[in-house]
């Protein structure tokens, strides 16, 4: 018996049901848009009631946020990051349709994307043939003067790249000697000895000596000179660095902490202010000198810590500190009124140093004294607006300097201690000046010497 028929109408019953369901599915989706779209009406209708203020949290394209809703004003020019000049230019198109298979040709740029990357640059190894040639009148020899001028120096094999590379990575990044040996075997496949990468930093510091006499030279002729010194240990022994410096120089050398220091940098010819400590070295120099107030008021707040309960000494630190802040804020054109208003700062401390100077019991009695010594050094920049009443730039030069210390201990010779002060004048005074220092050092070694 065929049961096909009775299978095809079950079949078709089915369909019916699920047409059904469908039905009733759209039908309840249809009422729940109308709904929405009453719902969208009626909030459109109270927003537009609101006084054209829009959506809370948003602000209408074209007017500023604040309640005036003037139009905002264009700017200038765009801060988005600048695109850099491309070297090189690479197109990338479909080569066929991704639906029916058809070759595609032509097209135009639909965007952009800016990629920058390093090149994969080996070593690179010239050999350079000096000829010797015969003159044919006297039979005279003649070989070409200083063929590699410019390139490299005597008999060295490192080029004067390779030699800026070695040495901005070691004074200006700080890395180790074997450090950099790896980079440059792993960078561009050279393998550079630890006595080669020495001879590197030697033979810049030995160009730079003109350079670092100029900066000298520039400091001694400076109406404001800022002086610190750190410790510098070579081959183990205990020594010194000074720095002294301006806003736009660095001099560095290494030697003991006499004050004889200060007079072979300076020179008789100095007569500017000197900054600095209340170190004893300084004390000699005959012109003006202004004192550190961040180190006299660090010495304040450690002593208040020192004695947290001691109220007198806490309303001293206090007056003490209104009377500089009195200071910094003073400010006047005329050179009189300046150098009144010192004079009256430095009695104003006096005073408060007087009842405390010779108490047997004052905690603050030796801070006094040094103040009573200082008085005439600590206002000098009220009187010379051009002085600051602190040696913050001479902290920040030798920063760098106790950064490198930190690393390699030190030096181990008295060539490496010169060497590493004349790199650190070099690098700070390109620093400062805001100078690419590879350029530097690969412009020292190319120019002539005089």
């Amino acid at each position: 018996m065929d049961t096909r028929p009775d299978q095809q109408e079950l079949s078709r019953a089915a369909l019916r049901a699920i047409i059904a369901t469908q039905q009733a599915q759209l039908a309840e989706q249809a009422a729940t848009i109308t709904a929405l779209e009453v719902r969208i009406a009626q909030l459109e209708q109270r927003l537009g009631s609101a006084g054209g203020k829009g959506v809370p949290g948003t602000k209408p394209a074209g007017q500023r946020s604040k309640a005036s809703g003037a139009p905002r004003k264009r700017r200038a020019h765009g801060f988005a990051r600048a695109r850099l000049t491309p070297t090189a230019t690479e197109r990338h198109a479909a080569e066929a349709c991704p639906d029916c298979g058809t070759a595609l040709r032509g097209g135009w740029v639909a965007r952009r994307r800016e990629v920058i990357d390093l090149p994969v640059a080996p070593v690179t190894v010239t050999e350079h043939q000096i000829l010797a040639r015969s003159c044919p009148h006297c039979r005279r020899r003649v070989l070409p003067d200083a063929p590699l001028a410019g390139v490299t120096d005597g008999k060295q094999r490192l080029g004067a790249r390779l030699v800026s590379l070695i040495v901005t990575l070691r004074e200006a990044a700080r890395l180790p000697v074997r450090t950099i040996q790896g980079l440059l075997r792993q960078l561009y496949g050279v393998s550079v000895s630890v006595g080669a990468i020495t001879a590197a930093s030697d033979r810049v510091a030995t160009r730079g000596q003109g350079a670092v006499q100029a900066i000298r030279d520039a400091i001694r002729a400076s109406p404001v000179v800022h002086a610190d010194e750190t410790g510098w240990r070579e081959s183990g022994r205990n020594g010194y660095a000074w720095t002294f410096c301006t806003a736009t120089a660095r001099y560095f050398l290494r030697r003991g902490r006499q004050k004889g220091v200060v007079d072979e940098v300076l020179g008789d010819q100095f007569a500017g202010v000197l900054c600095s400590d209340f170190y004893a070295a300084y004390h000699h120099y005959p012109g003006l000198k202004q004192r550190c107030w961040v180190h006299l008021l660090r010495d304040l707040h450690d002593l208040t810590v020192l004695y947290p309960d001691d109220a007198a000494l806490a309303r001293w630190q206090a007056q003490v500190r209104r009377v500089y802040d009195a200071a910094t804020a003073f400010v006047s054109p005329d050179e009189r009124q300046r150098s009144v208003a010192q004079q009256t700062f430095a009695a104003r401390l006096l005073a408060l140093c007087a009842p405390y100077a010779d108490h047997p019991t004052a905690v603050q009695a030796r801070l006094c004294r040094r103040i009573q010594r200082h008085s005439d050094e600590l206002f000098v920049f009220v009187a010379h607006p051009d002085v600051p009443p602190d040696n913050n730039l001479a902290e920040r030069s030798v920063r760098p300097l106790v950064t490198s210390r930190k690393i390699s201990g030190g030096t181990r010779s008295a060539q490496g201690s010169t060497t590493k002060m004349t790199l650190a004048s070099l690098f700070g005074t390109w620093h400062v000046r805001g100078l690419n220092p590879f350029d530097q050092c690969l412009q020292l070694l190319t120019s002539p010497q005089l």
